[in-house]
């Protein structure tokens, strides 16, 4: 078995993590520094798993991407999808009656 993502990809993200422009944003946004060790966790897993076939890497590398899934499936959407447009959505809009 291959891991789920090419080492590059995890070097990529931990390269990103660790920039200037992604500290500087991440800072703004949450207000803390970014969390960059899992990234490098995980390419050293990845390389491990490459180049020794590592039973413990595989592992571990396949419960961080599956930490990684759920993560990012436990936000729900901000707005709800309609399944069909307001029934009025024809009418002019409220400013456009005054004119």
């Amino acid at each position: 078995p291959t891991p789920p993502r090419p080492c590059e990809a995890y070097r990529a993200e931990w390269q990103l993590c660790r920039s200037a422009r992604h500290l500087l944003h991440h800072y703004y946004v949450h207000g803390e520094r970014p969390a960059c060790e899992q990234w490098r966790r995980d390419l050293a897993s990845c390389r491990a798993w490459e180049q020794r076939r590592s039973d413990e890497a595989q592992q571990s590398l396949c419960e961080s991407e599956r930490a990684r899934v759920q993560a990012a499936q436990k936000y729900t959407l901000v707005w709800a999808l309609r399944q069909s447009p307001p029934a009025d959505w024809h009418l002019p809009l409220p400013q456009e009656k005054d004119e």
